[in-house]
Order: structure tokens, then C-alpha cells, then sequence
């Protein structure tokens, strides 16, 4: 299973509520292989990572984007990057 995760504000802004939405939909080509979850930056998960600028992505523990809203393509190349491993 990839996971994906998704840091953002709480309340999440514009970005980072796009962000999980693009995330949503590459996650919606791979049924039952893609696990999305939305997390706050400001909590122990966010800690983990050092993550300092929202939005930011992590899939399977390694940070793919901060502080930038990435294009769907660029999430599903990460993604089939991912299953490579």
C-alpha cells in the first residue's frame, strides 16, 4: 500500500485543500494500492518530517513537495516512483 499523506493548516487553506483533492484523484486510478490522509502540519507527524511550509506532500515517508501546490502529474509520476520501490 502507498501511503500518502497530506500537511496542511488547520482550518486547511486554498492550497492545501487542493492539494488533497489532486491527491484524491491519482489515489482514484489506483483502487485499493493508494491510502490518502490529511494531516496538520503543527502535529507529531508534521514533527517527524520537519516540515515547515504548507501544503507538502510525504508518500511512503520521504517528502515529495512543501510549501507548493504540485500538479496531478507530477503526483502520479511520485506515485508509480513509489511502487517501483
Amino acid at each position: 500500500m502507498i501511503k500518502i499523506k497530506i500537511f496542511g493548516s488547520t482550518p486547511p487553506c486554498v492550497k492545501c485543500k487542493e492539494l488533497e483533492r489532486r491527491a484524491m484523484n491519482v489515489a482514484g486510478k489506483y483502487p485499493d494500492q493508494v491510502e490518502v490522509t490529511k494531516l496538520d502540519v503543527f502535529s507529531a507527524e508534521g514533527d517527524k518530517y520537519g516540515i515547515m511550509l504548507t501544503p507538502a506532500m510525504v508518500i511512503n515517508d520521504k517528502i515529495v513537495s512543501a510549501g507548493k501546490l504540485i500538479p496531478e502529474e507530477e503526483i502520479e509520476k511520485a506515485v508509480k516512483r513509489a511502487q517501483e520501490v
